[in-house]
């Protein structure tokens, strides 16, 4: 397989720059997920890394080597696509074999590739059909499948199952990963749903409007996100965030919101009047009789294995996960408690963790 790095790579379209001196390393093997919203540039370095878009600054480095100039065909590259770019008129067989054909691999070769990408994907059933008579899921294999046959240095996946049902994507997302297990391949992954991430990824990187926020694995990205913004694009449940003031408290220091004070770890590099936003995850309150923050309950939402209880406090919303069995009248008061450990701690100015 190939490293990937990227040395200051910028990217304009015209007198626009969209993208400004990204750098990092993807490791042998590694599977790394570009996540952040659209239009933040992770397609855009996914497509400068394939050849399909040129690098207006900087270096693309596979395996070591500068490959800016180097056409897409020659850069051991397999790609799957969004729209899995399927040729209608061709059957499953032909759709995984043509890139083999086009290199004019001898036939035997070309089977012997068909046929053990498509026994992984579970798709020997299906080689005779076209991919109009396929779910969207067994299309998506195609294109994977099409992809594996190349025997690639790095695999690119630009969003590949956005198209798909929630059900399906979940499916989805286990076959991937398992691929990539199997394979010990370079994965590149695009995606704007940070569950997608967190689920299959070695490292993310979380990128914003064409810069990277953050790098690091997926408890690193969750546990200790390095800024607001990164605090508040990770998390299937939105993080909540309280306006504060750091006061000293007890030997320790805490932060004081309308909503009531929280407790903050020792550790945090807060100084006593300095103006920080606490981000609360809704999985760590805890109902609390004699918990410091205070709301009013405004709907419970039973979601199965637990409920997202939402509330109105002094601050505005928030939402905490409790037990699907608890009982919250609408209006009725309810107060919580957080572990210090728990607590992020941002700066208000700059939004950086503190």
């Amino acid at each position: 397989m190939a490293t990937v790095e990227y040395q200051r790579i910028g990217k304009s379209f015209g007198s626009v720059t969209i993208m400004r001196d990204v750098s990092f390393k993807i490791d042998d093997h590694q599977f790394v997920v570009l996540l952040g919203p659209s239009g933040c540039g992770k397609t855009t370095l996914l497509r400068m890394t394939a050849g399909l878009e040129t690098v207006s600054e900087g270096e693309v480095l596979i395996d070591g080597k500068r490959v800016n100039d180097v056409h897409p065909r020659d850069r051991n590259i397999a790609m799957v696509f969004q729209n899995y770019a399927l040729y209608p008129t061709m059957k499953v067989y032909d759709n995984i074999a043509f890139s083999l054909e086009v290199a004019k691999l001898p036939a035997a070769e070309i089977a012997k590739r068909v046929d053990r990408a498509a026994e992984v994907l579970n798709l020997t059933a299906y080689l005779d059909r076209y991919p109009k008579e396929l779910s969207g899921g067994q299309r998506q294999r195609v294109a994977m499948g099409r992809a594996m046959v190349r025997e690639a240095a790095v695999f690119l996946f630009d969003e590949p199952l956005s198209n798909l049902d929630a059900k399906l994507r979940a499916h989805m997302r286990t076959e991937i990963r398992q691929l990539h297990n199997r394979l010990k391949t370079t994965t590149i992954y695009v995606t704007h749903d940070q569950i997608e991430a967190m689920t299959m990824a070695d490292r993310i990187v979380v990128m914003r409007a064409g810069k990277v926020e953050q790098i690091g694995s997926p408890d690193d990205v969750y546990d200790r996100p390095a800024s607001k913004y990164v605090a508040d694009f990770i998390g299937s449940s939105a993080i909540n965030f309280l306006p504060g003031t750091v006061v000293a408290a007890d030997g320790g220091a805490a932060v004081d919101t309308a909503t009531g004070q929280v407790r903050i770890d020792a550790a945090v590099a807060a100084q006593p009047g300095q103006k920080v936003v606490v981000g609360l995850r809704p999985t760590d309150l805890v109902v609390d009789a004699n918990g410091p923050l205070s709301a009013k309950t405004v709907l419970l939402e039973r979601l199965g294995h637990d409920a997202q209880l939402f509330c109105r406090g002094a601050d505005g919303s928030f939402v905490a996960i409790v037990d699907k069995a608890a009982r919250f009248p609408e209006g009725s008061d309810v107060r919580f408690a957080i572990p210090p450990s728990k607590v992020h701690v941002f700066d208000a100015q700059t939004e950086i963790r503190l």
